[in-house]
């Protein structure tokens, strides 16, 4: 028998999840990372539409808060991302909206977020509180990134995270592979949107 390594240390891999109180989280899904002329795209980032409308949907259905959890940075100001990243999503911009595919309703939560997680510096975690909000179903765009950087805080904050799969998508195969695991071993939940939705 193999002796394990350190990943393999966790005791709960995630698959017998709870969905309790949850709200919903759309990360990124912005003109500038998924459509063409946007200014930093990710190319698969369009393969997560239907399922995350879906999700949005039954969300919704059940009366679930929907949040978008979106990058948006002052036009012509530093920022510290920009250090590392081109600058992307300037306020008012078309870049800096959401695709419409995906568009929020007038009940949804909006947060703008200057840095990779959607906690940082943001009041998130406040309106999560005040809706009572107990798991997290994160989704969207970059998983290895912002998604990553937004789950690792909410597992942090003491929330339950969930992360569906079909829901998400990194810069590669490897990067949406090593980041799926990680947070499986340590951060949360990973599934399918559709086993989220049967627990809803």
């Amino acid at each position: 028998m193999s002796e394990k390594g350190f990943a393999e240390h966790f005791v709960d891999d995630g698959s017998d999840f709870t969905v309790e109180k949850p709200a919903v989280l759309i990360v990124d899904m912005l003109n500038d990372f998924c459509k063409e002329g946007g200014c930093m795209v990710l190319k698969e980032g369009g393969e997560v539409y239907d399922s995350i409308a879906n999700l949005i949907a039954q969300g919704r259905k059940h009366g679930y808060p929907i949040i978008y959890v979106n990058d948006c940075h002052r036009a012509g100001k530093y920022d510290k991302e920009f250090d590392k990243r081109m600058p992307h999503c300037i306020e008012g911009t078309w870049g800096a909206e959401v695709v419409e595919e995906l568009a929020p309703q007038e009940e949804d939560y909006c947060i703008k977020k200057r840095r990779f997680s959607g906690f940082y510096q943001t009041d998130l975690d406040l309106v999560l509180r005040e809706l009572g909000v107990k798991t997290v179903v994160v989704t969207g765009v970059v998983t290895n990134i912002c998604v990553r950087s937004t789950c690792h805080d909410a597992f942090f904050l003491g929330y339950n995270v969930i992360v569906p799969k079909d829901c998400v998508r990194a810069t590669g195969p490897r990067e949406q592979e090593s980041t799926l695991w990680d947070i499986e071993t340590h951060f949360g939940a990973v599934t399918t949107s559709d086993k989220v939705i049967a627990k809803f």
